[in-house]
């Protein structure tokens, strides 16, 4: 069994516009929104064997407020520059490439990346609003089978859910 966390940043700021992209940092909506989600994580015991995330801030910043609620070491975090303004195809090849020993991974990205990914892998619209969190559950022993074969079950929760 495999287990794929795909989690969309929480809710960044815009007020400075001259800042680069990649040094967003979350508002104060995305600040309360983060903790909420690792809490509703922690309530269903989910341990991640590896977090990986975009380097860019407001994504790094939600990986490590969910990480904190959920017992994962921030300094243990992956930042992968391929989650950063890659695709979703992108994507798919950095959770192939996982070693096989994991059981579960989370990835931390941004629209419309993560939403094409995710809609990609449960054959649908999976439209991942900020701090949105997708499970996928797959009967397979190989991450490389992800994207290949149909997930046992897929999970959404959001913010408002």
């Amino acid at each position: 069994m495999k287990l794929l966390f795909l989690v969309r940043h929480a809710k960044s700021s815009r007020d400075a516009p001259g800042l680069p992209d990649r040094d967003r940092p979350l508002n104060e909506r995305g600040l309360r929104q983060a903790p909420e989600m690792g809490k509703r994580l922690a309530g269903r015991n989910v341990k991640p064997d590896v977090i990986l995330s975009s380097p860019a801030l407001r994504a790094l910043t939600t990986a490590q407020l969910v990480a904190s609620e959920i017992g994962y070491a921030t300094q243990d975090i992956t930042v992968d520059e391929r989650l950063y303004a890659g695709s979703a195809e992108s994507l798919l090849s950095v959770v192939r490439a996982l070693d096989k020993k994991l059981g579960c991974a989370m990835v931390f990205g941004h629209n419309p990346e993560i939403s094409a990914f995710a809609s990609g892998l449960s054959d649908g619209n999976l439209d991942m609003t900020t701090c949105a969190i997708v499970e996928f559950r797959y009967d397979t022993k190989s991450w490389g089978d992800v994207g290949a074969i149909a997930p046992a079950k897929v999970t959404l929760d959001t913010p408002k859910s």
